[in-house]
C-alpha cells in the first residue's frame, strides 16, 4: 500500500466507525494519531535537560513533579483536542474569531517567539545527539539534523497518516532505549514509587528546578497544534459522532501523555541512579554521556544518546509543524513547510556559532515560560464560552480546575523567570 492510500482507507476506516459500520482494534487504531504527534514535545531535549539536572541534585524526590505536571498537560490537551473536533478549527482560528484584532496579533507574535524558542531548542539536541554519537562537529550534527527533518516533512504531502507512523516510531525509539536504560542501571523502586506519590521540596532549589520541570513538560506550540491535527481527518457529521471522536481524543489523550510521563519518570529515575552520587547537580547533556560511558559501559552511552537524537528529530519536525499551523491559524497565512524549517534552522546556526548549545537550550525554556500562559488562558477562556462551543461547553468543575492549574502555571513560570533575571 502506497503512502497516500494508507491515508485515504485510515480515513474509510474512521468513517466507517463514526457510521457503527466497523468496530475492533483496527477500527480504534484509526482514531491514534494526534495526540502521539503532540506527546512528542514532553520528551523534547529540555526535558532531558531538567529531568538530568532533577535526577542527579535530589534523586528521585521530583518524581511527583513530573507526575503532576503530566496529568496537567493531559487536561490541557484534551481541551484542545476538543476544541478542534467540535469547532472544527485549530485553537489558533478560533482565537482569530473571538478576539479583538489587536490581542490576536500579540497572541500570534507570542506563540511565534515561543514556536522559534521550543524548536530551536529541538533542533539543537539532535544536533548535539549526532554530533556526540558519531564524534563530529556540532555543525555537521546540525546539518544532518536539517537534512533528515526535511526528509520527514516531505512526508507530509502524501497525507496524514505515513508522518505519524514516523513520528510514533520515533516515540517508540525513545521509549525503548530507556527501558533498557533502567535494566543497565536499575533504580531503587522502593524510593522511586514512594517520591513518584508522596511531595517533597527541599530548599529554594528544589522549587525552582520543579518550577524548571513543569515549564519544560507543558509546551504551548503542542497545545496550539493538537487543535489543529484533529482536523482534516474525519470530521463529524452531527453531535453523537463529535462526542464519539472526543471519546476517542480522551483516550488517546491519556494512553500517549501516560506513556510520555512514564518516559520522563524513567529519565529522571536513570539520572538518580546514574549521578546524583558520581556528578551532583549534572544538567549538561554531553557531559551525562562522558560520565555514563565509563561508569556503566558504552551501550548505556549509545541508548542515551539513540533516544536524544529521536527526540530532537521528532521534535523538531512536530515543533515545525506547529509553526506553521500557528501562523496560518492566527493571520490566515502559510508558507512550505520547508520554509518554515529554514526560520528554525539559521538562528540555530548562528546560535552554535555564538554561545553554547546548552546555554540556548536553557534560555530557550525561560523564553518558553512567557508565552506559556497564552494559549492556557485562551483554551479556559473558550472552551467555557457556549457560542464557541455549544452542547459541548466545559462544564464548571473542568473550569474551575483549568483556571486554577493555569494560574499556578503563571505563578511559578514568572517564579522561574524571577530566578533567572535575578541569577
Amino acid at each position: 500500500m502506497t503512502t497516500a492510500a494508507n491515508t485515504t482507507a485510515t480515513v474509510a476506516t474512521m468513517r466507517d466507525a463514526l457510521d457503527h459500520q466497523r468496530r475492533g482494534l483496527r477500527s480504534v487504531l484509526a482514531f491514534a494519531g494526534p495526540a502521539v504527534v503532540a506527546s512528542v514535545a514532553y520528551m523534547d531535549p529540555g526535558n532531558f535537560a531538567t529531568n538530568l539536572q532533577a535526577g542527579s541534585t535530589y534523586g528521585y524526590q521530583l518524581l511527583w513533579v513530573v507526575l503532576l505536571a503530566s496529568l496537567v498537560a493531559m487536561l490541557f490537551q484534551a481541551m484542545s483536542a476538543k476544541l478542534g473536533i467540535v469547532t472544527g478549527r485549530s485553537l489558533a482560528e478560533v482565537c482569530r474569531d473571538e478576539f479583538s484584532r489587536p490581542l490576536v496579533v500579540a497572541m500570534w507574535i507570542a506563540a511565534e517567539i515561543g514556536a522559534i524558542a521550543t524548536d530551536l531548542a529541538e533542533f539543537m539536541g539532535g544536533a548535539i545527539g549526532i554530533s556526540l554519537l558519531f564524534d563530529v562537529p556540532l555543525g555537521w550534527g546540525l546539518v544532518v539534523t536539517g537534512v533528515v527533518t526535511f526528509a520527514i516533512l516531505a512526508l507530509d504531502a502524501q497525507g496524514f497518516r505515513p508522518l505519524e507512523i514516523v513520528i510514533a516510531a520515533l516515540v517508540a525509539v525513545i521509549g525503548l532505549s530507556y527501558l533498557a536504560e533502567l535494566v543497565i542501571v536499575p533504580p531503587d523502586w522502593h524510593a522511586a514509587l514512594f517520591h513518584t506519590f508522596v511531595p517533597q521540596l527541599h530548599g529554594k532549589d528544589a522549587l525552582m528546578l520543579a518550577v524548571g520541570i513543569v515549564g519544560a513538560t507543558i509546551m504551548p506550540h503542542s497545545i496550539y497544534l493538537h487543535s489543529g491535527l484533529t482536523q482534516h481527518r474525519a470530521p463529524a457529521r452531527n453531535d453523537a459522532q463529535r462526542h464519539q471522536l472526543v471519546s476517542f481524543s480522551n483516550r488517546e489523550v491519556a494512553i500517549a501523555l501516560g506513556l510520555a510521563a512514564l518516559v520522563n519518570m524513567a529519565m529522571v529515575a536513570m539520572a538518580a541512579a546514574a549521578f546524583s552520587e558520581t556528578a551532583p547537580g549534572l544538567a549538561d547533556i554531553a557531559t551525562a554521556y562522558h560520565t555514563l560511558v565509563p561508569a556503566l559501559g558504552a551501550g548505556a552511552g549509545v541508548l542515551f544518546l539513540i533516544s536524544l537524537l529521536a527526540s530532537g528529530m521528532s521534535s523538531s519536525v512536530v515543533g515545525t509543524m506547529a509553526g506553521q499551523n500557528i501562523m496560518q491559524g492566527f493571520v490566515g497565512f502559510k508558507i512550505p513547510l520547508m520554509a518554515r524549517r529554514l526560520v528554525t534552522m539559521v538562528p540555530a546556526f548562528i546560535v552554535c556559532a555564538t554561545m553554547n548549545p546548552m546555554t540556548a537550550m536553557i534560555d530557550s525554556q525561560i523564553v518558553l515560560s512567557l508565552v506559556l500562559p497564552v494559549p492556557l488562558i485562551a483554551l479556559v477562556v473558550l472552551s467555557s464560552r457556549r457560542s464557541v462551543m455549544q452542547r459541548f461547553t466545559a462544564g464548571r468543575r473542568l473550569t474551575v480546575a483549568a483556571a486554577v492549574a493555569t494560574a499556578a502555571i503563571v505563578l511559578l513560570n514568572m517564579a522561574l523567570l524571577w530566578q533567572a533575571l535575578a541569577g
